[in-house]
């Protein structure tokens, strides 16, 4: 009787103690094949049963913190030096069988983020069979957070690292693999790079609530997506999808019958709006559960959503509030760069005035911008070509970041405008290599007088120097160049970058901003 109330108690005690081991836990973004960044001081946490001593173990290092009264820990290992070999971080605390993650290396940390051209894979984009055979590159990783939206910000989110290889390459954002894979190129070092994107949603869904409701310049826009949230009847929606689901259904039957291609499946209109998250929701859900893992910093795709009637104008203050706001969570003003809109085919200026805002946050410092107004493709929002957005996102990032010697960071940006009677010279700076003008003639560029009748311009190079005139504008008092969603344009440096879009007036240009 006695050894079988001691085998029942030793099964309690076990049954006990695998209970609170389940408490012991590290984020979701601490996982076997995940690189940590170099050079800084690294955070590390997870949760335990509050009061716990816990006590993290990486490369020669011991750090031990206390789990605060929700369960909360969090330690802060010493800079690290890059390294390729593969080790592992232990997690320990009294009673908890340790947790042990694999495969660790450090490097450097980007995180991308935007819509779906940040969430568009490498599959996907240009030449992917070619892509594939040459991705055996185990010094590259990537991280995808796949929770989603949430209505209060979250501590943990979901997903795991992947070592890239031929088998899993095909899942990864193109725009943030091909940037990665030219960086570990140049700098030989481990690259970890996390992919937290939603196809299809707007900026102020990746930006705090709070931020925005605190933002003077937003007061407007923000009551207007408060209306627009209240006057949603979810119920309609749900009815109207189902019985789009019933034509969907008896087309798809007759079209199968007729030996024709089926008609494409009704998306359930309140799935997209809890996916888009309103505003703040991506944010909460894919956003917060990072912070504050150590990055080298972030690049961001995404303008597509903001470029509808009502939204564009406000993008100006959106993008920059949305760096400014993740550097403050982060506690560092990391380097932040993002992708200014391709050419595309769209109606209305928003396309433009989008494009005009990512030119205006480049005067926050650390920032850059890769200018793809060429390599889009007018009849898909989801262009092909990601190798060459990543490279020159690589470009600004191995310039400036890290210091290495590039054939330029951007291509010309317009650096003010000298009115010379019946012509204006528009200054540009990075004009590495003169100014270009490709195929031809300089093309692109209008002139207004006062009357703000705009008028195709004429244009030719002077050194740093455009020189812009119409005949039909005998007093210019402003330019413009490449403003339109699909352009036709070809100013570039000598490094073959092309020229940002601009204007030099500040005239209104649609409805939403008078």
């Amino acid at each position: 009787m006695k050894r079988i109330l001691m085998l029942a108690g030793a099964v309690l005690w076990l049954a006990s103690l695998g209970a609170t081991a389940a408490e012991l836990k590290l984020a979701a973004v601490f996982s076997d094949h995940m690189v940590l960044q170099r050079d800084k001081a690294v955070p590390v946490w997870g949760w335990a049963d509050p009061g716990a001593s816990v006590t993290v173990e990486f490369a020669g290092q011991k750090k031990t913190a206390t789990a605060d009264a929700g369960g909360k820990w969090l330690v802060k290992l010493d800079p690290l030096e890059a390294c390729a070999d593969p080790r592992s971080l232990c997690v320990s605390t009294i009673n908890h069988p340790p947790l042990t993650i694999s495969d660790v290396l450090v490097g450097e940390v980007w995180l991308g983020s935007g819509q779906s051209n940040m969430a568009m894979t490498v599959n996907r984009a240009k030449d992917f069979e070619k892509e594939k055979a040459a991705a055996s590159l185990p010094l590259i990783r990537m991280f995808k957070e796949e929770s989603k939206a949430a209505a209060t910000a979250q501590s943990d989110g979901s997903g795991k690292w992947t070592v890239c290889s031929a088998e899993t390459v095909g899942g990864y954002s193109a725009t943030l693999y091909f940037f990665g894979r030219e960086v570990q190129r140049e700098l030989k070092v481990p690259v970890g790079l996390i992919n937290s994107s939603v196809g299809g949603t707007p900026i102020e869904s990746w930006i705090a609530g709070e931020a925005q409701a605190n933002a003077p310049e937003l007061k407007n826009f923000v009551a207007g997506q408060a209306r627009a949230k209240g006057s949603v009847d979810e119920a309609k929606l749900k009815a109207d999808h189902e019985q789009a689901l019933a034509r969907w259904k008896t087309l798809s039957a007759k079209a199968k019958k007729e030996g024709k291609a089926a008609p494409r499946k009704p998306k359930d209109p309140v799935e997209l709006l809890k996916r888009k998250g309103n505003v703040g929701g991506l944010f909460n859900g894919k956003i917060a559960p990072l912070i504050p893992y150590a990055l080298r910093g972030a690049v961001w795709y995404q303008g597509e959503a903001n470029s509808h009637p009502g939204k564009g104008p406000f993008y100006q203050y959106h993008l920059p509030l949305l760096v400014s706001d993740w550097r403050a969570r982060w506690g560092e003003e990391f380097p932040f760069a993002w992708v200014q809109l391709p050419n595309f085919s769209r109606e209305g200026d928003g396309w433009s005035l989008v494009r005009e805002a990512m030119l205006k946050t480049l005067r926050l410092p650390k920032a850059g911008m890769a200018i793809t107004v060429d390599i889009g493709d007018p009849g898909n929002i989801h262009p092909a070509n990601k190798q060459e957005v990543g490279r020159r996102l690589s470009l600004w990032a191995l310039g400036t970041v890290y210091g290495r010697k590039v054939p330029a960071i951007f291509g010309p940006l317009p650096a003010g405008q000298e009115i010379r009677g019946n012509e204006i010279a528009v200054a540009f700076t990075h004009t590495e290599g003169g100014l270009v003008a490709k195929d031809g003639e300089v093309k692109g560029f209008a002139v207004a007088g006062a009357d703000k009748q705009w008028k195709p311009a004429q244009a030719k190079i002077a050194g740093d120097k455009v020189i812009v005139s119409s005949a039909e504008v005998t007093k210019p008092v402003a330019v413009r160049y490449a403003w339109a969603a699909n352009p036709v344009c070809n100013l570039y440096n000598g490094a073959g970058l092309p020229a940002s879009p601009f204007r030099t007036d500040d005239w209104p240009v649609n409805e939403a901003e008078k």
